[in-house]
């Protein structure tokens, strides 16, 4: 379902690459962790994957399709495939959370009878029934992560990206959140979830990639956050000597993305037309 095939990724004015030579195959139906420190690459694969960035070199192939070669007019169709779920929510402010979970269907055509009956059926599934009209400011973290979750899922992709969705949580509320995504993955949807949370990872005992500088190190089926085999303070202290040049790599790979004027990634930047009327497909 997503492959990697030899890439690379190189930003402008970086000494060496985001991701260098990297081969990666996730089936349909799997649960992958993606981990390291951060500056390691994992946000970089995951812009990768939704076409937010393109390869330098090498394949990457999505539902058979080379990204690379992708004409831009077909990114679209294919973000519509990979529902995207981040630290920082992105959700539409001005919006209640019905009409943010409506958004990503009404933007791609669906017709009103599908939005009124997907809506409340995927925020029943999030644990949101009952919030409809609430507005986000008016929302916990936790319900904010919900809300986007519902609206990644809200389409039914196959695939689902996560990248660092529970960063912004407590530990308590991470764990109700990957528990979600686990009933999520439990109906068929393949997930790719990129961490800094070991408390997660090592509950959840999925397949670990591991990235370090750019390229896999790890790839270990129901791994640990941290290998039996590294002490995790030499791990600790790993991370901790590069963390100086990590923040001056931040804006460039595995930061928080700088949001787009308060949008959604992927499908979400096609919707520039949100019609003010679009409130009345859930009356």
């Amino acid at each position: 379902m997503i492959r990697f095939e030899n890439v690379t990724k190189r930003y402008p004015n970086q000494s060496h690459p985001a991701l260098d030579g990297i081969d990666l195959n996730i089936d349909r139906g799997e649960f992958v962790f993606i981990v390291g420190a951060s500056g390691s690459g994992k946000s970089t694969l995951v812009r990768l994957t939704i076409r937010e960035e393109v390869v330098s070199s090498g394949r990457l192939l999505v539902g058979g399709h080379d990204l690379r070669k992708m004409p831009q007019r077909k990114v679209p169709q294919l973000r519509r495939q990979v529902g995207t779920i981040f630290q920082d929510f992105r959700l539409l402010p001005n919006k209640t959370v019905q009409q943010n979970v409506a958004y990503a269907l009404q933007v791609i055509g669906r017709p009103r009878r599908a939005i009124r009956a997907l809506v409340p059926e995927t925020l029943e599934l999030v644990g949101l029934a009952g919030m409809e009209k609430r507005m986000p400011h008016e929302l916990s973290g936790g319900e904010q992560q919900r809300v986007a979750i519902a609206r990644a899922v809200v389409n039914k992709p196959p695939v689902l990206l996560a990248d660092e969705p529970t960063g912004n949580l407590d530990p308590a509320t991470s764990l109700d959140i990957v528990q979600l995504l686990r009933r999520i993955h439990d109906s068929g949807t393949t997930i790719v979830m990129a961490t800094h949370d070991n408390v997660i990872v090592d509950e959840m005992r999925k397949r670990v990639v591991e990235l370090e500088d750019g390229v896999i190190i790890r790839d270990e089926e129901g791994g640990s956050y941290v290998p039996k085999a590294v002490d995790s303070r030499d791990r600790d202290e790993r991370e901790a000597d590069r963390a100086h040049d990590d923040h001056e790599d931040y804006d460039h790979d595995d930061g928080a993305l700088a949001p787009q004027e308060d949008r959604p990634i992927g499908e979400v930047h096609a919707l520039d037309d949100w019609d003010d009327d679009a409130e009345d497909l859930l009356r």
